[in-house]
């Protein structure tokens, strides 16, 4: 198959996905259809592993060497608005993060490695499910995806608005950055608002404790060190004449080190528990790892730099992008083995399209570079399993 008639079926491929987007473990029919091809293709095909994921073997020669190459499947909770003519049939349902386009890249990735057969080893295509909210990488794990597989290194990629159409883009370290969840819960004692003093104001509670926890980034971690903690919801139980007894805040926080991690989680909790404690109030404090910090491995990411150059060539490659705050559930992964992951130029506005920001109704992901990220997930291959 040449280069244009294969660049013509991943464009349907991305627009059927696109037409019919599944979110989080829900994505039964885009396992059938991943499945569908990888089997046309003759690959050997295992289904649901990590609930809905799939997972194609690709064997050429007698090499022992296992590379994954993955891709997210999901979808966002989201009504599209795009008037595409292969837009969402689904309500609250769209791929506005380019699932539907990393889908197809590996699927790409495949046909190519297939009908080539230019390496001596094992290729794991890994399509894996709820990438959004963070468990699709732990689900897939947890049924053994890594040593069932045997997967020595594993490489990743997510389109990116913003950085200009094909250019691809990475770095040594922390790429992206963990997710934790957080939910203080204050318990105060309601009264009438005229009368305050009968009451225990948990609202100038969780005011203080708002304020307070911007302290941890301004005076307990190194200003190198890269933090954000912000508190994105605040409910309460009381009315416009009534003082609340009952007051949540939620939010989330992000780094790249695990030990600011855990300095985040003991430094808010103890600033919750002594702000409550001093204004004679009761706290409950939930502190959660939704998703784990992005960091590449140095080895890894120099042959993804060597097959960016090859496939770009060497002005279209960025080799110390700026970290991101955003989160990825591939940090899981390269929790349990080495790998690399990087960013696929969307497009800038000068491109004429793609630079229409991630989880935007109508974000659409670029054609132009469905080819560029499956040539580059072969290049890998060809590098790191030589004939």
């Amino acid at each position: 198959m040449s280069q244009e008639q294969l660049k013509k079926q991943m464009i349907e491929w991305r627009h059927h996905l696109h037409e019919n987007p599944e979110s989080a473990f829900e994505e039964t029919g885009t396992a059938d259809f991943v499945a569908d091809k990888l089997t046309a293709m003759g690959l050997e095909v295992h289904r649901n592993i990590g609930k809905t994921g799939v997972v194609g073997i690709l064997k050429c020669g007698d090499g022992a060497d296992v590379i994954g190459l993955r891709a997210d499947m999901d979808c966002i909770q989201l009504t599209e608005t795009s008037n595409l003519s292969y837009a969402s049939k689904t309500p609250n349902r769209m791929h506005a993060c380019g699932h539907d386009g990393h889908t197809s890249v590996l699927l790409g990735a495949a046909k190519l490695l297939a009908e080539r057969k230019n390496f001596n080893g094992t290729v794991c295509f890994v399509f894996q499910p709820s990438e959004e909210p963070g468990w699709g990488a732990k689900a897939m794990i947890a049924d053994g995806v890594i040593e069932r597989f045997n997967i020595k290194e594993i490489y990743g990629m997510h389109n990116m608005p913003g950085i200009k159409k094909g250019t691809i883009a990475t770095r040594v370290g922390g790429i992206m950055g963990s997710e934790d969840n957080f939910v203080i819960r204050i318990k105060g004692f309601g009264t009438h608002a005229s009368r305050p003093h009968m009451g225990k104001d948990p609202l100038v509670i969780a005011a203080e404790i708002i304020l307070c926890l911007q302290t941890i980034v301004s005076r307990n971690i190194d200003p190198s060190i890269p933090i954000v903690i912000s508190c994105t919801e605040l409910h309460a139980d009381g009315v416009r004449n009534a003082i609340p007894t009952h007051v949540e805040i939620k939010g989330d926080t992000r780094s790249y080190d695990p030990e600011a991690q855990k300095l985040i989680e003991e430094r808010m909790r103890s600033i919750c528990e002594h702000i409550c404690a001093m204004n004679n109030a009761e706290c409950e404090f939930e502190y959660t790892h939704e998703f784990a910090p992005t960091v590449n491995w140095a080895e890894c990411v120099d042959v993804a730099l060597e097959a960016a150059q090859n496939i770009v060539g060497k002005d279209n490659v960025d080799r110390n992008v700026p970290a991101m705050m955003a989160s990825e559930d591939f940090g899981t992964f390269l929790q349990k083995v080495p790998g690399c992951f990087v960013f696929i130029g969307n497009g800038v506005e000068e491109d004429g399209a793609g630079y229409i920001p991630l989880h935007n109704s109508l974000y659409d992901f670029n054609d132009e570079i469905l080819m560029v990220g499956a040539e580059f997930f072969t290049e890998i291959v060809r590098i790191r399993l030589p004939e």
